[in-house]
Order: structure tokens, then sequence, then C-alpha cells
């Protein structure tokens, strides 16, 4: 089993930036890649960023250039920093771990951003 635990979301201005975290416990030494999705109202939700246990990282096109993924593999942590946030960034951000062929999904963390 894999616990994994959002923070940082909230309200913010357009132009803001935030960095959100995901603390990972448990059986975390199967852990390889993690990723970070977001669902808006109404819509499917969708992969923003991932990145394997090798670092190498992938973004969906409407944040590559804002957005940030990075892990911390000492303190269990994945991180996505989110600049220059845009409206169209309102979501609930989720975090995700592929622990051998399983995924293991946090709670989420609500981000609004504000015109």
């Amino acid at each position: 089993q894999v616990q994994l635990v959002e923070s940082g979301g909230g309200l913010v201005q357009a132009g803001e930036s935030l960095r959100l975290s995901c603390a990972a416990s448990g059986r975390i030494f199967g852990i390889n890649t993690m990723a970070w999705y977001r669902q808006a109202p109404g819509k499917q939700r969708e992969l923003v960023a991932a990145i394997t246990n090798g670092g190498d990282t992938n973004y969906a096109d409407p944040v590559k250039g804002r957005f940030t993924i990075s892990r911390d593999n000492a303190k269990n942590t994945l991180y996505l920093q989110i600049n220059s946030l845009k409206p169209e960034d309102t979501a609930v951000y989720y975090c995700n771990a592929k622990w051998f062929s399983l995924d293991y999904w946090g709670q989420g963390t609500q981000v609004t951003v504000s015109s």
C-alpha cells in the first residue's frame, strides 16, 4: 500500500505562483513514475506532468514552460511548481504514483485562479 497526501493548493490571482507537494508513505520502495493530474469541473482528469525515478520528465502542452515537476526521493515527496497561473488552471490537482503495476492516488488539492 502507498499513501499519498497533497498540499499547497489555494485561491490565487492570475499570474501568481503556487507550489504543490505530495508526501508519499508506505511501500514507497516500489514506486517508479510519479505524476500530477488535474480535473476541472465537468471535465475528465488529465495528465499535467510526470517524472520517473531517474528524473526524466514530460509535460502536457498547455503547461509547458509554466509548470515544473520535481521529486525529492530522500524526503519521499513530489512537487509541482506552478508559475504564471491562469484561470483555466483551476482544477483539483491529484498526485499519482505507479507502484509496480498499480496506480495510487492522493485525495487532491484544489487550485482556484481568479482573473
